[in-house]
């Protein structure tokens, strides 16, 4: 299925219009589709984890899985914890369809990191989307990870590749799963297609939500077995614990 005439008309009406928040309806009155007093109410990621951007009490922290077990990604940039209203925006981009919410997230994620590398966050060369299964492709029509990458590669003048990150079997929805459960059912389930492409580079892997990290470490994992110097990972919301605020 392509959805991407649709997609284009969406966006343009996104990008292009006098704009007016898609969260409350009232005049933005700045350049994104969301006004002052919404975005203000987000529920940004202030204190986090220093390496996988887990929600805590302070900033400037490693969390306690982190110092026990380091990840095999260097860094999680996450702009939001996983809460309301942006995780009815996601859900409503991956699930119904509604991009233009996603590309107001990716064009905020965009500001974030664009602020973040002037302060000395190192910049990748590639973009990598986590791939979707091809049967939950196939019946969702798109990967949500794909456009965000496609979205913040435009926005920030990194590189992009769709093909090089593929799954190679499906898995059941990680959603289902706790974290033991999620590591068993991963492995094996991503190949790099070009192993000598990666040799070398700073890479990041693009997602829309980090929960446990089990995804992003097999991936990262494997993207440095084939020679990525660097990994990061770029999503628009981190989860809290079960029970954490």
């Amino acid at each position: 299925m392509n959805c991407q005439p649709w997609l284009k008309a969406l966006v343009y009406k996104c990008t292009n219009i006098d704009h007016h928040c898609l969260l409350c309806g009232a005049s933005a009155q700045q350049r994104h589709p969301i006004c002052m007093a919404c975005e203000e109410e987000l529920p940004w990621l202030n204190e986090y984890c220093m390496q996988c951007a887990l929600p805590l009490p302070m900033a400037g922290l490693t969390c306690a899985q982190c110092s026990r077990r380091p990840p095999a990604f260097e860094q999680v940039v996450a702009p939001w914890y996983y809460s309301f209203p942006v995780d009815t925006l996601i859900s409503r981009f991956k699930h119904n369809r509604q991009w233009p919410f996603g590309r107001l997230m990716a064009e905020m994620l965009s500001l974030d990191l664009r602020h973040r590398f002037t302060d000395g966050l190192a910049k990748p060369s590639l973009l990598l989307p986590v791939p979707l299964a091809k049967r939950r492709q196939r019946e969702r029509g798109f990967n949500q990870a794909g456009m965000l990458a496609r979205w913040l590669s435009k926005a920030l003048a990194i590189d992009c590749n769709e093909r090089w990150l593929q799954r190679t079997r499906e898995t059941p929805a990680q959603q289902s799963l706790n974290a033991k459960a999620r590591r068993r059912n991963l492995q094996q389930a991503f190949a790099v297609v070009d192993q000598g492409a990666l040799h070398g580079l700073h890479v990041a892997v693009v997602d829309d939500v980090l929960t446990t990290g089990a995804t992003a470490h097999s991936i990262a994992t494997l993207l440095r077995g084939a020679g990525a110097r660097r990994v990061d990972v770029y999503c628009l919301a981190r989860t809290a614990k079960p029970g954490q605020a």
